[in-house]
């Protein structure tokens, strides 16, 4: 590896984000500028990142952006709010733990943080005021499980994560050392994906009852009402089956999940037009512009996220990277102690997706090196940088909550940081423990 190469790549690249460039400009720069000091032609510079945006699987990202945007406006997400509240019944600090399902749920159609939580914030945030929950609590608490959207599937940064990885081979030496490695895809990281969700839910759940009875915030009602439940499923059957359709179809084989994703925008237009009869024109015109631009957003950082990743790579660092570590430490755990913080710390500061495109190419064959199964390296880096979306100063998740609730930011930071805690406990639980992530895909014939 010649130093001069990464002294240009990551000098430029840190020297334009000091400046305040934007991260795309700050990627793409820094690889042009690489790739002049190399010598080569930089029409391959142009080549490699056309390539990058002209996957099949990368279809699926506008397709899920599109859906989830829909479902909102059709009346599904409120549908399921309504479910997860009447389930919630009398349970100390009810309103909250609904909160967290009706994220679990609508993350089950949504694959965004953020969207879910400005969908289950915009109906859950308002209610829990009404019931005498602080607002920076409220806010909190939907901020915090908002990070649900990208870990229960589908999940756009798996999608992500997933094209960047498929492309990195394991290392020979890793091959050698630990034998061959179970294929990366797609399907296989959304269902690697819900156990794990499960586990940073039940942390969220656990910590929401005991603030809840310390504060004394009570259920919603005295006792759990059948009839109330019955009817919440009858009124949202057709917003139950969405998350079934999207998940069974691909589980099954039956579709993948670039064609889910357009099975489930369809789906959405027919219940939102002929059976709920909520979906109107201006807001579906919105959802267009709100599909148009996050994407073209990611597809520019894609753009040249792929080309700064492919230097690395050639430039041998995240092998480099790996010696280092096992130069260090020989423990596994103590390894992944070291990957989580850094992701923790990246969470903080980078956009999820920008992140992910980044060091994906970095930190893969490092694990492949220590014998990592890709797939549980790739739930293990969504669950890490998904607690960036409740942690400030980025926190995309925190200004959403902050814009409904009207707490400050502040105020959302310090109440959140238990859940933040609660998080980092629940990841730390599904890194120590890989069958966490791959018993079910396992099970499943993955």
């Amino acid at each position: 590896m010649d130093a001069t190469i990464i002294y240009v790549l990551f000098g430029t690249f840190f020297l334009l984000l000091i400046l305040g460039a934007p991260i795309t400009v700050s990627l793409g720069v820094a690889a042009l500028t690489t790739f002049i000091s190399l010598g080569e032609n930089p029409m391959a510079f142009v080549q490699i990142a056309f390539t990058s945006v002209g996957s099949f699987p990368l279809m699926a990202l506008p397709a899920f952006i599109l859906a989830g945007a829909l479902m909102e406006a059709a009346g599904i997400s409120k549908r399921l709010v309504d479910i997860a509240e009447a389930f919630a019944g009398p349970v100390t600090g009810g309103l909250a733990a609904a909160t967290v399902f009706a994220c679990m749920f609508f993350g089950a159609i949504s694959g965004s943080g953020p969207a879910t939580t400005a969908a289950v914030g915009m109906l859950m945030i308002p209610a829990m005021a009404n019931r005498g929950y602080d607002r920076g609590y409220g806010s909190a608490v939907t901020a915090s499980s908002g990070g649900l959207g990208v870990v229960i599937p589908p999940s756009i940064p798996m999608v992500i994560f997933g094209i960047s990885g498929m492309g990195l081979q394991p290392p020979p030496e890793a091959v050698a050392e630990h034998g061959a490695f179970q294929t990366l895809s797609i399907p296989k990281l959304f269902i690697a994906g819900i156990m794990p969700g499960v586990v940073i839910a039940g942390c969220l759940l656990t910590i929401n009852y005991f603030i809840s009875k310390k504060r004394g915030y009570r259920g919603l009602t005295d006792h759990w009402s059948w009839p109330q439940i019955r009817g919440t499923l009858r009124k949202g059957v057709w917003s139950m089956l969405a998350p079934i359709i999207i998940l069974g179809g691909i589980y099954s084989g039956l579709f993948t999940p670039t064609e889910s994703a357009i099975v489930a925008i369809f789906y959405t237009l027919i219940v939102g037009i002929f059976l709920h009869r909520e979906l109107a024109w201006k807001p579906a015109l919105r959802t267009l512009q709100t599909t148009t631009w996050i994407t073209g957003r990611v597809l520019l950082i894609l753009f040249t996220a792929t080309v700064f990743g492919r230097l690395l790579v050639e430039q041998r660092v995240p092998a480099i990277i790996a010696e280092a570590m096992l130069g260090f430490t020989d423990s596994i755990y103590l390894i992944w102690a070291m990957v989580i913080f850094f992701l923790l710390f990246v969470g903080m500061f980078m956009e999820t997706l920008a992140a992910i495109m980044i060091l994906t190419p970095v930190l893969l064959p490092i694990m492949y090196m220590l014998g990592m199964d890709p797939v549980h390296v790739g739930i293990v880096v969504v669950c890490a940088l998904a607690i960036g979306f409740q942690t400030p100063p980025l926190g995309e998740n925190l200004f959403v909550a902050s814009g409904i609730g009207g707490a400050s930011i502040e105020e959302i930071s310090l109440k959140a940081l238990p859940f933040a805690a609660g998080s980092i406990v629940a990841l730390f639980i599904i890194a120590y423990f890989p069958q966490i992530s791959l018993w079910l895909p396992g099970v499943m014939g993955y």
